[in-house]
């Protein structure tokens, strides 16, 4: 099997009163977050709500000025099983345009042998694996560049799932992908979900992954607003003291109310 779940009953990931400034700025205000094993919870907002930062503040990728970050059960600082962790941010492939797809993603096996050591044949077996949970088996030996927008966003998919994580992070990986990748996207994080691999995912719009989503964390201006499931939002549901009548609710809340947000027909657009 590609992935195993996780031994831990406790949340495999936890930020507790977390904030991050940049530049000077509060870009996250004392955001708490936990997602257990298992659960996918999708981290929804607007444009310059603090999602991206969020994640690579989770992560550890950026600094945060205050609160806490548990991997595991471990603080951030002291957390070193990388393995247990794949990440796929947004896409950009520049720096790997000419790599072959198994190369890209044997890189997600880089944690699991030591240094300058060639890759063993169960690290040959996994990044087949890998590569055939996301479809992209037959182009094992194409260039990164030659394929399109959606199939390379699957390899680097399959990057992180030759990790054998027990949390995949994703940072918009519908973003600029049309609807049919979209929905083989869906198909491969119902797999995972199956095996108990936990999921989080950032979000614009929802469209086919609406029906894997446990659990909705809404962001804006830095601050949770609903943590609670999606079929939730915009219906005056929110966690944090906002209601659905309030003056100046977010233009996620109306996307949703108006289903453009949930729609898989408006995902077709490019972003």
């Amino acid at each position: 099997m590609l992935v195993t779940a996780p031994a831990a009953s406790g949340p495999v990931l936890r930020a507790t009163d977390l904030s991050v400034e940049l530049g000077g700025l509060p870009v996250l205000r004392g955001v708490d977050l936990a997602v257990r094993p298992g659960e996918t919870v999708a981290l929804l907002g607007g444009n310059g709500s603090g999602k991206s930062t969020l994640v690579r503040a989770l992560l550890g990728l950026t600094p945060h000025q205050r609160g806490s970050v548990r991997l595991f059960g471990t603080e951030l600082s002291r957390f070193s099983d990388w393995k247990r962790v794949g990440y796929v941010p947004q896409r950009s492939t520049a720096a790997l345009s000419n790599a072959l797809v198994r190369e890209v993603v044997g890189a997600g096996r880089l944690s699991h042998r030591r240094p300058f050591v060639p890759p063993r044949g169960s690290d040959r077996t996994t990044i087949g694996e890998a590569l055939a949970t996301v479809g992209m088996a037959d182009r094992a030996g194409d260039e990164l560049r030659r394929l399109s927008g959606g199939q390379q966003q699957r390899v680097l998919i399959a990057r992180a799932l030759a990790a054998d994580p027990d949390l995949l992070v994703l940072d918009e990986p519908n973003a600029g992908v049309d609807l049919e990748h979209q929905q083989i996207l869906a198909e491969v994080l119902d797999t995972l979900i199956a095996r108990g691999v936990a999921v989080l995912v950032v979000l614009h719009e929802v469209g086919p992954l609406a029906g894997l989503i446990d659990r909705a964390v809404v962001l804006r201006e830095g601050r949770v607003v609903h943590d609670g499931p999606l079929g939730l939002l915009g219906q005056g549901h929110h966690h944090h003291g906002h209601h659905a009548d309030e003056p100046g609710r977010s233009e996620l809340d109306r996307a949703l109310l108006d289903g453009s947000l949930l729609s898989p027909t408006s995902s077709d657009r490019k972003s």
